[in-house]
C-alpha cells in the first residue's frame, strides 16, 4: 500500500529527524520503500489545503484516469477556474502529481497526525 503521511503542528523538526533516522536504518538493512511525508505548521494550514471539495477532487483523480483540468472540472460539474486553483494548491502541497498532461493521486490512503 502506498500512503501519504501528514503531520500538522507539534515539533516538526523532531518528527522529521525521527523519520530520517528510521529511513536510514531501514535502507541500511537493505529494505526498499517509498514513503511520502508532508508537514504543515498547524491544523489551520492543513485545513486550508484539504477542504471538502479538494478531498472530493483527490478521490476522483485516484479512481479515474484524468487527462486535463478541464476534463476534471466537467466530470465534477465544477467551475474550471476553481478546479484549476484546487489542482494547483494540491500539487504545490505535494498531494497531486501532474506528469505528461495527466493528473495522478498515486496513493491509497492519507494518514494524518495532528499534534496538540
Amino acid at each position: 500500500m502506498n500512503d501519504v503521511r501528514i503531520t500538522a503542528g507539534g515539533a516538526m523538526e523532531d518528527e522529521s529527524s525521527r523519520r530520517f533516522v528510521d529511513a536510514w536504518r531501514r535502507a541500511g538493512q537493505g529494505e526498499t520503500f517509498h514513503e511520502r511525508h508532508l508537514v504543515f505548521e498547524s491544523w489551520e494550514a492543513l485545513a486550508r489545503i484539504l477542504s471538502g471539495k479538494r478531498m472530493e477532487l483527490l478521490r476522483y483523480i485516484h479512481r479515474h484516469n484524468v487527462t486535463s483540468v478541464r476534463a476534471l472540472a466537467k466530470a465534477l460539474n465544477r467551475d474550471y477556474s476553481n478546479v484549476h486553483a484546487d489542482v494547483q494548491a494540491l500539487a504545490n502541497a505535494g498531494l497531486l502529481d501532474s506528469a505528461n498532461g495527466t493528473l495522478r493521486a498515486d496513493y491509497d490512503a492519507i494518514e494524518t497526525r495532528i499534534a496538540i
